[in-house]
């Protein structure tokens, strides 16, 4: 909302005292207490005062040079201060009242002239950048040209001694905490006794004081110079403040995420009361508002540039270890180990966790998105990965009711994409559900999907993945960043395109080649046998036709078309007792580690062909020429329009 200020009733019978503040237009009512019979007025003020007429003519001009105008109902008189007073009333306004038959009547207004204004990075530049001219602050919109502060979940934990996240307590640690928050800054000039009759309480919707945390830094340079004023169960704090000029400064830190319930829209409130009179209540003289945005948790594709890979140690998987090692090390990412003792055998980083990031002007966080699945890894994003500068959040239930598609395997985003005029420069998050419910139906938990559809700049696309038995959309497809066209490709298993590799095989005499070949614990497979077994192709037409629709559901939803597309050989098999799941019937390719231009793609065991594995040759010969590059998103969130 505007600046606003109250209304100035002017009374004949004597003098009225107001005050109004620099950069706002006053309402002068002089019409409600004219005199009996007069019908027109004139009006002088002080040189410090500006005065406009609107919506009336005047009838002629005084011999002074002053103009009378009309008493008319459409009459609207404003007056504007050009400089905060020096004391109290010292600026004057006279208003004159005249009529046929009676004498002139004249109604004294004694103006006191203050600054008072908020100021935040409403330009969203990392600054704060106090103006005397007063912009609509209370507004927020969205866009390149758009205004409006924005605030971090203060989701990290500076202090790595805490259990807690900063946001948590009521304190500010130092001044790392402090760049985690948004600066709002107050601009006071008023006379040296205004206070005495007036106060100025800063103040947020009840129903938003859970949201927002608000320290006022008061004299002193040790933390606890830092008082908390605003917040949970606090949503107002009258300012103790000396007359003259200054400044003050407040920090603010969001306490939480947009969500269902919440927009993530804030705003705080300064109000300017007359307390002069002890016999009635404080009046409202004046209230100006910032409006801040709680920035969203933005997830990442994995075809941006790896910044650090997690991968677990187990029981028997050093080998996987040493290759995601290698992996890292030619991509030249950090990779962190998380011990046996940590995971408890707990081997799928990828379902326990998604890292993404919060950013605003001044900031920009990496946040953990912790899922609700509390497996052997639970412990791992709170005590591993949250810390100094890297924040934390989760959502959904904590103790049952939880799916396979709650793990976020079942999540993943696409990079940049348009569809038809709509941009999505941050790309769209994906995930898993049910083609309908049913008493074996699984759906991710709502608790998980209202968190993301909240986020508001990654609007989600709902994929059908129930058919599978685990159930995760990165069984079936996956992204790798390309130099051409929208700078990527989609992957998607395709049991069409693994049956033709091997009709073209068999017909040129490798019908005998088997998969798995040398892998103990599996039964090994001729291409042969593969393609003679019916059951096994009545398996793979099902699923084939389940990720044919998710392949029409991501082109119409990312805007892609076929040439976006690259079909990865893979087979699937169905397993259950009352209903039927698929699970990929050798290592699934697709699920792969995509860092840079280096591809960890898990090894499928296929016939041997010429000394090297078919799968192997085809997905190289499908993913080799892209060249696989793509550099980091530049794009700023609040410069989209959701």
């Amino acid at each position: 909302m505007m600046a606003q200020g109250t209304v100035i009733r002017v009374a004949p019978k004597q003098p009225t005292h107001a005050v109004c503040v620099l950069g706002t237009s006053t309402q002068l009512d002089v019409l409600s207490s004219a005199p009996k019979g007069c019908t027109s007025f004139s009006i002088t003020a002080s040189p410090e005062v500006a005065v406009n007429v609107a919506h009336c003519r005047p009838t002629k001009k005084n011999p002074t040079g002053s103009c009378k105008w009309p008493l008319a109902p459409e009459l609207e008189v404003t007056v504007r201060m050009k400089a905060a007073s020096s004391s109290s009333g010292d600026q004057k306004v006279r208003i004159s009242y005249y009529g046929p038959e009676t004498p002139p009547v004249q109604a004294l207004l004694y103006l006191t002239g203050v600054e008072i204004s908020l100021h935040a990075d409403v330009t969203r530049t990392g600054k704060v950048k106090p103006t005397r001219a007063r912009k609509d602050q209370g507004t927020w919109t969205w866009g390149p040209r758009g205004q409006g502060a924005i605030l971090l979940v203060n989701c990290d934990k500076d202090n790595r001694k805490s259990s807690t996240m900063d946001c948590e307590d009521d304190k500010v640690l130092d001044s790392k905490d402090l760049q985690d928050m948004s600066l709002m800054t107050l601009s006071v000039k008023t006379p040296q006794d205004f206070f005495t009759r007036h106060q100025l309480v800063l103040h947020v919707a009840k129903s938003q004081m859970d949201k927002v945390r608000v320290f006022h830094a008061t004299r002193g340079k040790s933390p606890s110079r830092y008082k908390m004023v605003l917040g949970p169960q606090q949503p107002s704090h009258v300012l103790e403040l000396p007359g003259g000029q200054h400044s003050t400064d407040f920090y603010v830190e969001g306490l939480v995420f947009p969500d269902a319930d919440f927009p993530g829209l804030v705003l705080l409130t300064l109000s300017l009361l007359d307390s002069s009179n002890l016999e009635v209540p404080h009046t409202l003289v004046f209230q100006d508002s910032v409006a801040f945005r709680v920035a969203p948790w933005i997830m990442t594709p994995n075809t941006q540039p790896p910044q650090e890979v997690y991968v677990c140690r187990v029981l028997e998987n050093e080998d996987f270890l040493k290759s995601v090692i290698a992996l890292a090390k030619k991509a030249k990412c950090k990779l962190t180990v998380c011990p046996e003792e940590e995971n408890m055998d707990d081997q799928w980083m990828q379902d326990e966790m998604e890292i993404g990031y919060i950013q605003a002007p001044h900031k920009t966080l990496p946040v953990v998105f912790d899922s609700p699945r509390n497996r052997g890894l639970k412990e791992f994003p709170v005590k591993r990965v949250m810390g100094p500068d890297f924040g934390y959040v989760t959502r959904g239930p904590q103790t049952g009711g939880i799916t396979g598609l709650d793990s976020f395997g079942n999540l993943e985003v696409s990079p940049p994409v348009t569809v038809g005029d709509k941009k999505y420069p941050l790309g769209r998050i994906l995930i898993g559900n049910s083609s309908y419910p049913s008493k074996d139906s699984r759906e991710m938990h709502q608790a998980l999907q209202d968190f993301l559809g909240a986020q508001q700049v990654q609007a989600p696309v709902k994929l059908y993945s129930d058919w599978l038995y685990v159930g995760h959309v990165d069984e079936f497809l996956s992204f790798v960043p390309a130099p051409d066209r929208k700078g990527f490709r989609l992957l998607l298993a395709s049991p069409g395109s693994c049956y033709r590799l091997f009709e073209e095989l068999q017909a040129e005499g490798h019908g005998e080649a088997v998969l798995f070949e040398g892998v103990v614990s599996k039964k090994q497979q001729k291409i042969k046998d593969i393609l003679s077994n019916k059951k096994l192709r009545e398996h793979n037409s099902y699923v084939e036709s389940c990720i044919d629709w998710n392949r029409e559901v991501l082109k119409r939803e990312l805007g892609l078309d076929d040439r976006d597309i690259i079909d990865v050989p893979q087979l699937f098999k169905l397993m259950g007792s009352s209903a039927l799941k698929a699970e990929a019937f050798f290592p699934n390719m697709v699920n792969m580690l995509v860092l840079g231009t280096h591809l960890g793609i898990p090894k499928p065991f296929g016939p041997i062909i010429n000394g090297r594995c078919c799968l192997e040759e085809q997905v190289r010969s499908l993913l080799e020429p892209l060249g696989l590059h793509r550099p980091l998103f530049s794009f700023k969130w609040w410069n989209m329009v959701p």
